[in-house]
């Protein structure tokens, strides 16, 4: 690569750390682009040669994110539980989730500010995250849906978000993930083999 492709790059990274910085300070709605720049250092111009937005700044976010994500599921492919009928399988999930979600926790609340007020990037959202749905769609297979399996898994997605986000304060991080584990698998569970 290139001194100047590396530059580039290293800017790129700088910018996105920053933007992150600035969402969790202020939220998404309230960041400006000159807050963005200033956190990392850059000139204004700078922010153009590699995003159109904040909304790009934070699409190219979530692409990072999903990538990790698909990194991890890889090097784990053959060796987390995948069958929802059983507790362990859903409660493997449950905590990968809500790993993820303490880790990353101001993205994904700066996804949910931006797919909030505007339409065209929450269907880039969720063009973007429907592989993983898929994915959690798949283990559900072997219960007795009351529909499209797609469906059931956002409905087991949003509520791990929802609950993620709206957590009582003072809930141990272990209780939480054993809570949602009992609800979600409780629910399954109750659907019964197909």
């Amino acid at each position: 690569m290139s001194v100047r492709k590396q530059q580039a790059a290293q800017t790129e990274l700088e910018l996105k750390a920053a933007a992150v910085r600035v969402f969790a300070r202020t939220g998404y709605l309230k960041a400006k682009i000159t807050d963005i720049t200033a956190e990392a250092g850059r000139a204004t111009g700078s922010f153009y040669k590699h995003f159109t937005g904040k909304e790009s700044v934070l699409e190219a976010l979530l692409a990072d994110l999903l990538t990790r994500t698909d990194d991890n599921l890889r090097a784990l492919e053959h060796g987390h539980p995948d069958d929802f009928r059983d507790r362990e399988a859903v409660r493997w999930h449950v905590a990968s989730f809500w790993d993820f979600q303490q880790q990353h926790r101001t993205v994904l609340v700066a996804l949910q500010q931006a797919s909030t007020v505007d339409a065209a990037f929450a269907r880039r959202q969720d063009e973007m995250l429907e592989p993983d749905l898929r994915h959690l769609a798949e283990h559900l297979s072997g219960l007795a849906l009351p529909g499209d399996p797609i469906v059931a898994a956002t409905i087991v997605s949003r509520l791990m978000w929802s609950f993620a986000t709206a957590t009582p304060p003072h809930t141990s991080d272990d209780e939480a993930i054993e809570t949602l584990t009992t609800f979600i698998h409780a629910g399954l569970a109750g659907l019964g083999r197909s």
